[in-house]
């Protein structure tokens, strides 16, 4: 019996340890805070926006940059295409349809 009661007792003991690692108790209070919770998430979508925006601004910027080396080499694939793009682009600023 006193076996029994130690090895429940150790496993009691390990339990409590994994949910103090786990930090279930901060996770409870910030539930019951949900002004908190809900500023938390402001700051995190705030965050998750500006790095997209930043993100994609570099890559545009990026392949624009690799675009315009390209358009210098005058090949002649590549150069038709950005001649292309270049063409809807100068239609769609005049506001004509194609």
């Amino acid at each position: 019996m006193r076996r029994i009661v130690d090895s429940l007792n150790n496993r009691l003991e390990k339990v409590a340890i994994d949910l103090e690692r786990s930090q279930m108790a901060d996770y409870v209070d910030l539930l019951n805070r949900p002004f908190s919770l809900m500023w938390r998430n402001l700051l995190a979508g705030t965050a998750r926006g500006v790095g997209i925006a930043i993100g994609f601004t570099f890559f545009a910027a990026t392949i624009l940059y690799v675009l315009r080396l390209l358009g210098a080499l005058n090949l002649p694939i590549i150069g038709d295409y950005i001649a292309d793009i270049v063409r809807i682009v100068q239609h769609q600023l005049e506001g004509k349809a194609y």
